[in-house]
């Protein structure tokens, strides 16, 4: 049974008013930030910290982002119900969670061995149930695609031309991009076969987006 007390529930609430007051406005995006139990992907040590907004480390040098940070990514990909969504790094499967809430079918991917093993049991456990995937994320998911959606989770030194390349016509590509300390958020729409448009949207602070597998 699912350990989500009537107190979690109302930390939750505070927590979307939270993220609501840092200029979040979608509806659906608030409403799956409400709804996702947070505390059941950090460990024990962190639960009185879950619904703080703020990024906590999950192990192997890889951290569940922060609640404003997953919402501001989540809003930025307009996703749609039904629609398929790649999400790349999946982490502690919050983001992945998050999506789900929303009503979308989520393909998710993660190279970090250790992590992959730990959220595939996780997310199902607790009534989540994405693809998942173990590999590059550089790669994406080519035979899966192309996608309405690609959010992803980590800092990249630039813009993979794969992930670009699996986006359908008038979908959105949501990835933090600079080789420094901080990335900025950068959203790559496919407007043609051949044509992207590029916007950016502040600064954040992920870990890096790295290659092969682990």
């Amino acid at each position: 049974m699912i350990n989500d007390s009537l107190q979690h529930q109302g930390m939750r609430r505070k927590l979307v008013e939270i993220v609501a007051g840092k200029g979040i406005t979608s509806e659906p995006v608030l409403k799956a930030i409400g709804k996702v139990p947070r505390h059941l992907f950090m460990e024990s040590g962190f639960i009185k910290f879950a619904y703080k907004d703020q990024a906590f480390p999950i192990g192997v040098g890889q951290t569940i982002s922060q609640p404003y940070t997953v919402a501001f990514q989540t809003q930025l990909l307009q996703v749609l119900p039904k629609e398929k969504i790649l999400e790349v790094g999946t982490g502690s499967g919050y983001q992945a969670a998050v999506l789900l809430e929303m009503g979308v079918q989520v393909f998710t991917i993660e190279r970090q061995r250790e992590l992959f093993v730990r959220v595939q049991q996780l997310l199902p456990d607790i009534g989540y149930h994405p693809r998942f995937f173990f590999g590059d994320g550089y790669k994406g998911l080519p035979t899966y695609g192309p996608f309405d959606g690609i959010v992803v989770t980590a800092g990249a030194p630039y813009v993979p031309d794969e992930l670009k390349q699996q986006l359908k016509i008038g979908a959105r590509l949501v990835i933090p991009v600079s080789e420094g300390e901080h990335q900025v958020m950068t959203v790559v729409e496919r407007v043609g076969e051949n044509e992207f448009d590029e916007k950016q949207y502040g600064m954040f602070s992920f870990v890096p987006l790295l290659k092969g597998t682990n």
